[in-house]
This record gives C-alpha cells, sequence and structure tokens, in this order.
C-alpha cells in the first residue's frame, strides 16, 4: 500500500513560518503609480488544530501622499479617508521603514490579494524597507486561481462571496480589508489541505508567489 502524502500542517518550515497580511490603500495619479494612504499588517501562524490563525502582530497607520499623488474625492468615496485623516501622517518611507523595523523574526513571507499591488509600492520604497521588499508575497489570487480553476471570477469581493465570508465593516481600509483577506487565506489552505492538493510550504510558494524584484538580478544594457 502506498503511503499518504504528508500534511501541510506537519511540514515544519510551513508551521515555522509567520506569515504577515499587508495591505496598502492609494491614491492613482495620472501618469504616475499608486502611491500609498494607508497601510495595515496582520500577523498569522499555524496553530495545531485550528490552521492559521492571528498571532497578535498587528500594525496599521495612514501615510501622508506626495504632492503629484494628492487624495481625490474619488479616493475618499471609494475609502473613507478623508484628508483629516491624513493630516500630520508621516510620509510613506518613515512609514514603511518602521514596518520594516517591526516586522517578526524570520522566517517570514508576506500574504496579499493581488499581490503585485503590494509589491510594486513595496518595491518603489525599497531602500526604506528592504526586508519587506525582498521577502516572497503568497498572491491569494493565484492561490485561489489553483485550488479553484472554475470561478468565473477572482476578485477579493467574488472570493469571499464564494466562500461565504462576509464583507468587513469598512471595505477599502487596510486593516479591513487585511483581516477578510487572512481569513480568505485560512480558507484557501484549509481547502488545499483536505485533498492534499499543498503538503508544503515549498508548494505553497512555488503555485502562489513571485520573486521579488529586489531580489531578482539586475539586466545591464549593453551599449
Amino acid at each position: 500500500m502506498n503511503p499518504s502524502p504528508p500534511r501541510l500542517a506537519q511540514d515544519q518550515d510551513f508551521v515555522e513560518t509567520h506569515f504577515v497580511v499587508v495591505d496598502f490603500e492609494g491614491t492613482t495619479p495620472t501618469g504616475h503609480p499608486p502611491e500609498p494612504i494607508e497601510v495595515a499588517a496582520l500577523g498569522v501562524q499555524h496553530v495545531p488544530g485550528r490552521g492559521p490563525v492571528p498571532s497578535g502582530f498587528a500594525f496599521m497607520s495612514f501615510i501622508s501622499p506626495p504632492a503629484h499623488a494628492p487624495l481625490t474625492s474619488a479616493d475618499t468615496a471609494q475609502t473613507g479617508i478623508t484628508q483629516a485623516d491624513l493630516s500630520g501622517a508621516p510620509p510613506a518611507r518613515t512609514v514603511l521603514r518602521r514596518l520594516d523595523e517591526v516586522l517578526p523574526e524570520d522566517p517570514v513571507l508576506l500574504v496579499a490579494h493581488h499581490a503585485p499591488v503590494e509589491a510594486n509600492i513595496l518595491y518603489a520604497y525599497r531602500t526604506a524597507c528592504p526586508r519587506l521588499a525582498r521577502t516572497r508575497i503568497v498572491d491569494t489570487r493565484l492561490l485561489a486561481k489553483h485550488l479553484l480553476p472554475d470561478l468565473p471570477a477572482y476578485s477579493l469581493d467574488a472570493l469571499l462571496a464564494h466562500h461565504g465570508i462576509p464583507q468587513p465593516p469598512r471595505r477599502h481600509r487596510a486593516m479591513d480589508d487585511g483581516m477578510v483577506t487572512a481569513e480568505l487565506f485560512h480558507r484557501l489552505l484549509t481547502a488545499a489541505a483536505r485533498p492534499r492538493a499543498i503538503t508544503s510550504l515549498t508548494d505553497l510558494v512555488r503555485l502562489a508567489s513571485r520573486t521579488p524584484r529586489a531580489v531578482q538580478p539586475i539586466q545591464l544594457e549593453l551599449s
């Protein structure tokens, strides 16, 4: 009789990893990449018999956007964030340096939904947050596409509805979106564990993350 495949919860690398869900809210200035106006980070770790649950690590801050990317009425309509909220807030470089400094000890992996948004912001500010910029981000959107290939849509709202996860009270606020992303991550890993579709941290990283740009080799152009 062939032995059954190992379970994800038995993989020591997975058990020891501190996952940190990260979410940005931002402005979208014409002709420029998005600039963050709020960030939240929420720690998640595996607990035997409970799966990945909040670890107690949490970080949240408003961020003052640069002059070329001011808060607009459309941004406020979507997020509920007002100019008064941002008054006196530190710039992104200061906030992300602070988050980089308080990030849990390794091994750490980041988690985000549609991770290129978070990855691009972290890369843009990589000199202020080198550790964050070099840390892989597990993308719950990629994970869902692997585990649930027949869904019609993979937006956060669509996946929350599919899993019966209630909309957060303040959708499009960083901590609220981070909390439901953490719950979605939990549900997806539970779904992966039942047929043992993912049995190790190596599988999870291979299937649902990409190498951060900050650790990719620089391509030199020939003149």
